[in-house]
């Protein structure tokens, strides 16, 4: 399926997503989050850093909502912004982005293994929660999933390689 990028305005958002994924470098898993106010103004943007932290929280998500919450500066709760992240969100960036108030998430490729916005879990329709924001699955997804796919194929070939003898 096509998106064509002047009728969908979700698309520029995973753009700046896929834009923000690249700052990942080769430890990290490039993926990348950038969220939005409720006027469309980017507010902060973060890609995973859980190896060059050494922080087993450093999600891209995590580090955006952050971001954003500082800088709106009055308390935690993003309501009405839009969370664009590059691939589905895990437990605790699921979590996060409810307990934050986030009004949306847009995200680009599933993830079969750890998704919980759909495909493993599904914690942020959960009716027993007090928060659940909208969600636009599968932006940009064969992009997203590319980015993904090209790293672990990289990781692999690296570990497959024997090293050269001195």
């Amino acid at each position: 399926m096509s998106e064509a990028p002047d009728h969908d305005p979700d698309i520029a958002l995973m753009r700046a997503a896929l834009a923000a994924a690249s700052a990942a470098g080769e430890l990290d898993v490039p993926v990348g989050a950038v969220v939005f106010g409720p006027d469309g103004a980017e507010l902060a943007r973060a890609a995973n850093a859980r190896e060059a932290l050494g922080d087993p929280t450093a999600h891209a998500e995590i580090l955006a909502l952050r971001q954003a919450a500082a800088v709106l500066g009055d308390g935690w709760r993003l309501v009405g912004c839009t969370l664009a992240v590059t691939l589905e969100p895990c437990t605790m960036c699921a979590g996060a982005a409810v307990n934050a108030r986030i009004g949306r998430i847009v995200f680009g490729a599933r993830e079969p293994k750890t998704g919980a916005v759909g495909s493993l879990w599904d914690v942020v329709t959960d009716p027993r929660l007090n928060h659940r924001p909208l969600v636009r699955p599968g932006v940009l997804e064969p992009e997203c999933a590319e980015l993904t796919r090209s790293f672990f194929r990289k990781l692999r070939a690296q570990r497959s390689t024997p090293e050269q003898c001195r």
